[in-house]
């Protein structure tokens, strides 16, 4: 069983950049394909986007592409989320997740281990 950790939150403002974190233990990271999810006040969690394990073809909602990367090192055990160009309406907890799935899944349900989530606020 895998545990994740993610670290990088914060408050910013529109248009500035931040780098999450996800360390992961208790299992070898490279036998999961890993995701970033958020949920905002008052709504459901919604996929950001996901990786497989090799690292290679990530996949990205439309409303995050260009602006977002999704990135891991094996050898550290650890999944980044680059947020760059961030809007208010990206403010959410972001959590990541990790999937025995040999695809990348966007729903939520299809992830088998969660991390704690880690709080980004966009300011105006």
């Amino acid at each position: 069983q895998v545990q994740l950790v993610e670290s990088g939150g914060g408050l910013v403002q529109a248009g500035a950049s931040v780098r999450l974190s996800c360390t992961a233990s208790g299992g070898t990271f490279s036998n999961y394909a890993m995701g970033w999810f958020r949920q905002a006040p008052g709504k459901e969690r919604e996929f950001v986007a996901a990786i497989f394990r090799s690292g290679l073809n990530p996949y990205y909602v439309d409303s995050v592409k260009g602006r977002f990367t999704i990135s891991r090192d094996n050898a550290k055990n650890t999944l980044y989320l680059q947020l760059d160009s961030l809007k208010p309406e990206d403010t959410a907890v972001y959590y990541c997740a990790a999937t025995t799935r040999l695809f990348l899944p966007t729903n939520r349900y299809q992830y088998n281990y969660w991390g704690q989530g880690t709080q980004v606020t966009v300011s105006s």
